[in-house]
């Protein structure tokens, strides 16, 4: 398996935890993984994406700002890439054409369902951005139980069109941004926006943080400080970043690039150190 390659494309992506994941993925069944960054701005990206998978490469993580790009670019796609309109996977298949997976939502669940015990049912969700990250998890929130999504972005339009795109109106709906303060509280609160990746303050009302509420930023690290302290000085009960999500979607491109399903645990260990 070492004659493959293997990647994930973002701008910026040096922060990335993604080549220290796969090597020790691959270190469970003995495989040497060649995983490396690659920095492509917007523009670059199709070509970058072509010249990776011409010279030996098999498989690729995709990350901010790319993947709805990444989704455009190839033949085949998941239900889950084709209904989130984004792809976080991408996948040289034996024919030579490019398979899209999104892997976020199915990510995101197991994370709290199974490491932080959280049952999603029930809950009334604020989901705060409209993007590639929001798009990607947003039904499978729901097909996990959440009863009510409410969408916000700054920009309208996106949290119209991704609440068109689920079709389920007495189940999810959205409000302008300059009615947060006055939109009510929730006990489930979700960042899926790029203001911690690009060092921008989100100025959140604590009055959407409800009793007992868990609140959750999609990114992980230093991109998720601003988030997790706003939450905890809100007092809500649960504050956590998106590293347990990071380590769960890189499992399942794992496990399609190399037929192996690895144990997440102790990678998430290590890496929470």
């Amino acid at each position: 398996m070492t004659d493959r390659r293997y990647a994930v494309f973002g701008h910026p992506i040096g922060h990335s935890l993604s080549p220290r994941i796969h090597e020790a993925f691959g270190r469970q069944f003995g495989l040497t993984v060649d995983y490396r960054t690659i920095d492509a701005a917007p523009a670059d990206f199709p070509e970058a994406v072509h010249a990776f998978f011409a010279d030996r490469g098999h498989g690729a993580n995709v990350t901010l700002p790319h993947k709805a790009a990444a989704l455009a670019l190839a033949d085949t796609a998941s239900e889950a890439a084709h209904r989130a309109g984004t792809a976080n996977v991408l996948t040289r298949l034996e024919d030579g054409r490019l398979a899209a997976h999104n892997t976020d939502g199915a990510g995101l669940v197991r994370d709290l369902a199974d490491r932080h015990r959280v049952d999603l049912r029930g809950h009334d969700a604020l989901l705060l951005g409209a993007g590639g990250a929001a798009r990607g998890v947003a039904w499978s929130l729901l097909d996990a139980g959440v009863q009510s999504l409410t969408i916000v972005n700054r920009s309208p339009a996106p949290a119209d069109a991704l609440a068109d795109a689920i079709g389920e109106p007495d189940r999810v709906h959205t409000r302008y941004w300059e009615d947060l303060a006055d939109i009510g509280s929730y006990n489930l609160i979700l960042n899926a926006t790029s203001a911690g990746v690009l060092g921008k303050s989100l100025e959140l009302p604590t009055a959407l943080v409800g009793a007992r509420a868990l609140c959750y930023d999609l990114s992980y690290g230093t991109a998720a400080i601003a988030f997790l302290a706003w939450a905890k000085s809100a007092g809500a009960l649960f504050a956590f970043d998106g590293l347990g999500m990071l380590v769960e979607t890189a499992a399942d491109a794992f496990e399609l690039w190399h037929g192996h399903r690895p144990d997440t645990d102790p990678v998430y260990a290590m890496l929470r150190g």
